[in-house]
């Protein structure tokens, strides 16, 4: 497996070996050791989730109230989604900027996001399914919403799908508003959390020979 830093400090890309012989194909598409070596810590698995979508479908953009928040990693075991990584953290250097990345069953890549990222998706394929590992569960409470259309996000969604949108996501507020509001997760405190992550790592003990 090979993992690649998005342009979103914090955001992984995973491309998976597939083992294909005439019975048909094996791809391990999470691997813990390799995501502990690229992120410097394991990925705490509180929740696994999975959506099914109707082509068109756009959900997010979604993520949850930092400290806790919700760290994401996303693939897709059936169909076609471009997913879309975005920056709503204040302070980051790549604050409001977003990174698409198809994932499919073509190259079955994953995406991991960490908390304070956005996320949003749409489905390209009829019955695109997306399957998501949680580092904490949901909490209707702690979720935070921005439109997946506001211009100053831009976010390129396809021009040749009728998008469909829950009402919760199509009445979303605009990035300014959850600014003016501060509701946005905060990068220094993002950082603190992802150091800490990383130091229980460095704290375990180490098996002896």
């Amino acid at each position: 497996m090979k993992a690649t830093e998005l342009s979103i400090p914090g955001a992984w890309e995973f491309l998976p070996q597939q083992f294909s012989d005439d019975r048909g194909r094996l791809v391990v598409w999470y691997d813990a050791a390799v995501f502990a070596d690229a992120l410097g810590f394991e990925l705490a698995v509180a929740q696994a989730n999975q959506s099914v979508s109707r082509r068109g479908v756009i959900r997010g953009v979604h993520w949850a109230d930092v400290p806790v928040g919700q760290a994401k990693y996303v693939y897709c075991p059936r169909g076609a989604v471009l997913d879309m990584v975005v920056d709503l953290r204040v302070g980051s250097p790549t604050f409001g900027r977003h990174e698409v990345t198809r994932l499919d069953t073509i190259d079955n890549r994953a995406v991991y996001l960490p908390e304070g990222v956005g996320h949003a998706f749409v489905a390209l394929e009829e019955e695109s399914i997306v399957s998501y590992l949680c580092s904490a569960r949901y909490a209707p409470a702690r979720e935070r919403i921005v439109h997946v259309r506001d211009p100053e996000l831009a976010l390129p969604w396809p021009a040749d799908l009728d998008p469909i949108l829950s009402e919760r996501d199509a009445d979303a507020p605009g990035l300014a508003e959850l600014r003016a509001a501060d509701l946005l997760p905060r990068y220094a405190e993002c950082q603190r959390l992802y150091q800490a992550q990383r130091s229980r790592r460095a704290s375990q003990p180490t098996d002896q020979a």
